[in-house]
């Protein structure tokens, strides 16, 4: 764990909260599941939510104060409020809820107007403000930008909503993109790196399956040293143009080591502190396959993830974190095919750490190949 004590944070957990809670396992020190959509945790330094690909929201604990008394010592100026109460997580919620939010807001925005201050109150058409809403709005990234957050008996003041516009920007403006070869999303490369544990900043963090470079740029954001490797030449060409590009963008100057070469056998020239990676996920697939097909794909992907864990075994040491993304297919009864097996993976000289989390599987809507997140050390 990265903190023993600290102030208590709250998190708005992700569309998969299992996901988003062991990224916050991984990172921080006594978290606790509220609800469905809440967690708990303490940190003694301020959680950053750019780094986080799994929560929406961070909050921090308004401590021997009321709402209406933060807002009075805020600077001077207008204030733009927003309010939203997660108490009800997964529980249907009526009109008089809303009503009662809403409420309060125009209580608050009358007691702060008799002390002369001007505040823009957002309006409720549910408990709670959107994510989009609150980051649309900045709420949370300007002292006078402000999201108070009711949960049970507690408030929180946000510390901002998740940056779909920057997620969007790193994931669609990239200079070389090839939807061939699937599309890792931004937000499920962070939460592969933070499963990794808290690293040294000076970690150099290797993907022995690049592609486009998607877990290489995210490291580089998080101030890692990167080294990336593809079978494909034209992989590696496609990450070196990208994270060239991110490098001149953000002014970031860590080091970045590029080489083709095949993970079953390539052995990697430049040391390395942690291995984040989406192995191969076979051939795409629009809808659930078919006995034959699904047999053939899971032999071809099987093949490479357990060379490429034979080839890295004796390249690291027992304590290297290792966390991996793997196909799952979708069955036609909706139900997922795994790759491997807990005991397929032991076999081969490894330790799944997560197992006792009965698998976190990364799978939109309706989506055929999956992903299961699998965090590995070598026995």
């Amino acid at each position: 764990m990265c903190y023993n004590i600290g102030m208590q944070y709250l998190a708005v957990l992700g569309r998969q909260p299992e996901i988003s809670l062991a990224e916050l396992e991984a990172l921080f020190s006594d978290v606790k599941k509220q609800s469905c959509l809440i967690a708990f945790f303490k940190s003694d330094a301020e959680p950053r939510l750019a780094r986080l690909g799994g929560s929406l929201k961070l909050a921090k604990k308004l401590e021997n104060i009321s709402p209406e008394e933060y807002l009075l010592g805020l600077p001077d100026g207008k204030i733009t409020l927003g309010l939203s109460d997660y108490t009800y997580g997964d529980k249907k919620y009526s009109s008089r809820d809303i009503k009662n939010i809403s409420q309060y807001g125009n209580r608050i925005k009358q007691a702060l107007k008799a002390e002369g201050r001007s505040v823009r109150l957002l309006p409720n058409s549910t408990p709670t403000i959107s994510t989009a809403a609150a980051h649309h709005n900045g709420l949370g990234r300007s002292p006078k930008k402000v999201e108070l957050i009711k949960f049970r008996g507690d408030w929180f003041v946000s510390l901002g909503s998740q940056n779909i516009t920057a997620y969007k920007n790193r994931d669609q403006v990239r200079p070389a993109r090839d939807a061939k070869v699937g599309m890792l999303p931004p937000k499920l490369a962070q939460i592969l790196i933070n499963l990794c544990g808290p690293l040294p900043i000076d970690t150099t963090i290797l993907d022995p399956f690049c592609g486009t470079g998607v877990v290489l740029q995210e490291a580089l954001l998080m101030g890692y040293n990167v080294y990336g490797t593809d079978k494909d030449e034209r992989m590696v060409k496609y990450t070196e143009k990208n994270l060239i590009w991110l490098s001149k963008k953000q002014h970031l100057n860590q080091k970045i080591t590029l080489e083709q070469g095949d993970a079953t056998s390539f052995q990697w020239t430049e040391p390395f502190g942690a291995v984040v990676a989406e192995t191969y996920l076979g051939p795409p697939m629009s809808e659930p396959p078919a006995d034959i097909k699904l047999k053939t794909a899971k032999e071809e992907c099987g093949a490479i993830f357990a060379g490429f864990l034979k080839n890295l075994a004796p390249q690291i040491t027992h304590d290297t974190p290792i966390v991996l993304a793997l196909p799952a297919w979708r069955r036609r009864d909706g139900s997922f095919a795994r790759l491997k097996t807990i005991d397929e993976i032991e076999k081969l000289g490894y330790n799944v750490l997560n197992k006792s989390a009965g698998g976190l599987l990364y799978a939109r809507e309706n989506q055929v190949v999956a992903r299961e997140i699998i965090v590995l050390r070598k026995k």
